[in-house]
């Protein structure tokens, strides 16, 4: 028997003739390993950590703070990293995680709100690794691509003053 009429009674298809000889009941279910994968979202953490330790924190008298932040990072299993700045001087003030889903922003280290939600987002920002610097996005809706936001200054709490020690009298 030739090898195409042996495969063609394993069911096999018959490419010469483009049919399958047997019905298709025959051929088992495929148990193999799973084809399809679930999308999963890319992680922007190596480029936080860069935009931290190029631009935001840069230099040897961050270094404490600095550590402290890409510590926190490596801990956390978000995919998402995002830093808060105090306003457009993008001065930093915290790194946030974003849940796709919600889009809420937790905060995770740093001063500013505990959370955050995009109505409450002033500007948005993308960090160019090249240039070393973060450029405004003309838009107000926030999404994976984002880096680095800003939100209103009345969200900034306000924090009561330490009493002013008097002078003893000497």
């Amino acid at each position: 028997m030739s090898p195409r009429r042996m495969s063609a009674q394993n069911g096999e298809k018959d490419w010469e003739n483009g049919s399958t000889i047997s019905s298709s009941a025959s051929i088992p279910e495929y148990t193999g390993p799973k084809l399809y994968k679930e999308p999963s979202f890319k992680s922007n953490k190596f480029i936080i950590h860069n935009a931290i330790t190029r631009c935001c924190l840069a230099g040897k008298v961050n270094e404490p703070q600095k550590n402290k932040i890409v510590e926190e990072m490596e801990k956390s299993t978000a995919n998402h990293f995002l830093i808060l700045f105090r306003d457009a001087s993008c001065q930093f003030r915290a790194v946030y995680t974003m849940s796709p889903e919600t889009e809420e922003m937790v905060r995770l280290t740093g001063i500013g709100p505990r959370f955050i939600l995009p109505e409450m987002v002033e500007s948005i920002y993308k960090y160019s690794s090249d240039r070393k610097q973060f450029t405004v996005i003309p838009s107000k809706t926030m999404s994976m691509s984002v880096d680095a936001f800003t939100i209103p200054g009345h969200f900034w709490q306000k924090r009561p003053g330490t009493p002013k020690k008097l002078g003893t009298p000497k």
